[in-house]
């Protein structure tokens, strides 16, 4: 007897077929959730103005003249990253079969920021923007990350 949720198939053909339709919409929806994150992640990190640095060079370990500056338009230097949890859910496993993301150290599984350079600022921005997406498009439990280099 099935159970309430179990759909009963006539053939282990039509079951097969019945799955592979479900994995074939879910990655679709996964898809465009996924390219929806990316463009939103892409727009906040192209709208951050980055609090510019200088960094100096000085004659002595602690003080004295300065020796050369160096000006960073772009801030501190840095990585970024949304983290998708668990790692074994349907769009984490989405996400690693597409080469997206990658199993991550803490658990779940990471996808890396790898544009606007070494900007901390434009990175971090981006993985907020994207991982917001993703919990409002999917439900996912997924979170923005970073550290400074």
């Amino acid at each position: 007897m099935p159970m309430q949720n179990e759909v009963e198939y006539g053939s282990l053909r039509e079951k097969i077929a019945a799955e592979s339709a479900v994995r074939k919409a879910n990655g679709a929806k996964f898809e465009a959730a996924y390219n929806k994150a990316a463009a939103a992640g892409k727009a906040a990190g192209e709208a951050v103005v980055p609090r510019p640095m200088v960094v100096q060079q000085r004659a002595g370990v602690f003080g004295g003249a300065v020796v050369q500056d160096w000006f960073e338009s772009e801030g501190l230097c840095g990585f970024a990253w949304v983290n998708v949890s668990p790692g074994n859910s349907p769009f984490a496993n989405w996400l690693k079969k597409n080469k997206l993301a990658r199993k991550a150290y803490a658990g779940g599984v990471d996808i890396w920021i790898s544009a606007f350079g070494q900007s901390s600022e434009r990175k971090e921005a981006c993985a907020r923007a994207m991982a917001k997406v993703l919990v409002d498009e999917l439900g996912v439990s997924a979170y923005a990350d970073s550290r400074l280099d």
